[in-house]
């Protein structure tokens, strides 16, 4: 982290606080330190995801977009910013930020399902329910442990492709 040991156990202390079901008090001291440390890509993460525990998505937004502009963030966190940022635009009904969001997020992270289904849903949200489907059903057939499913990928997937195929 920033080598600092009191902002490694600060930061510690308000994500076991978010995690420990105490959103509130982990949102106080998160937003303390992303005043004291407004570079610290990690500590803007953090702040965004409790602001979306709390159902504050309007004032995650800013926090999640310093994340995703800062350099230190893990392979993990900086999927859990695309993801949340993405979502997070979704529900706000800012579509067009959340389908570029979530597609950067799969240019880095291909194939990812919980990204996909986001894109699915804010595909559904733009009016093209046709690729929400399409999204969804690659999603099922990729990473379903239904036996059915299974059995039944190739087809799945094909059909997926051109949900408005009819054999002739």
């Amino acid at each position: 982290m920033n080598g600092d040991h009191e902002w490694d156990a600060a930061l510690a202390e308000a994500v076991q606080l978010r995690e420990q079901g105490q959103p509130e008090q982990a949102r106080e001291r998160l937003l303390v330190l992303a005043r004291t440390y407004p570079q610290s890509a990690e500590v803007a993460y953090q702040t965004a995801w409790v602001h979306d525990v709390l159902g504050l998505e309007a004032d995650a937004v800013p926090f999640y977009e310093r994340a995703l502009s800062a350099p230190g963030l893990t392979e993990e966190d900086r999927h859990g910013v695309f993801l949340g940022l993405g979502s997070t635009y979704r529900v706000l009904g800012r579509y067009t930020e959340a389908l570029r969001t979530l597609r950067q997020g799969l240019e880095e992270f291909p194939g990812d399902a919980a990204l996909q289904a986001f894109l699915a849903m804010t595909l559904y949200n733009t009016g093209s329910p046709k690729d929400a489907v399409s999204t969804l059903l690659k999603v099922l057939a990729a990473t379903s442990e239904d036996r059915g499913v299974r059995e039944y990928r190739r087809a799945i997937e094909h059909y997926a492709d051109d949900l408005d195929m009819v054999e002739q």
